[in-house]
């Protein structure tokens, strides 16, 4: 069950399989954290944003999830611009609820 908010009529192949696998991630937390930022953003993704999105939904929910949350550090390869604004999307409370 996705719990998408949004229309993926108007989007292109690649940002409707994005969309659909940041909702279908495995746990619950992982399909809000991935699939919210998702739901408002992508529609508005660069290119190159959307191929650092490609990299991070491939990671490990574990991982991305304690990335963060800041329980482990990030790694270099995943430190990028997309990601800090993924981050700053759930720290300014917009993605899960409290």
């Amino acid at each position: 069950m996705s719990g998408s908010q949004r229309s993926s009529a108007d989007l292109d192949p690649r940002r409707r399989r994005l969309l659909y696998r940041a909702w279908h991630r495995g746990i619950r937390e992982m399909d809000l954290i991935m699939g919210k930022f998702a739901d408002a953003e992508i529609g508005n993704l660069s290119d190159p944003e959307l191929d650092d999105f490609e990299l991070l939904i491939d990671a490990q929910d574990h991982d991305i999830f304690s990335w963060i949350s800041e329980t482990n550090p990030l790694p270099a390869a995943y430190d990028t611009p997309l990601f800090r604004r993924m981050k700053a999307f759930h720290d300014e409370g917009r993605g899960l609820p409290e």
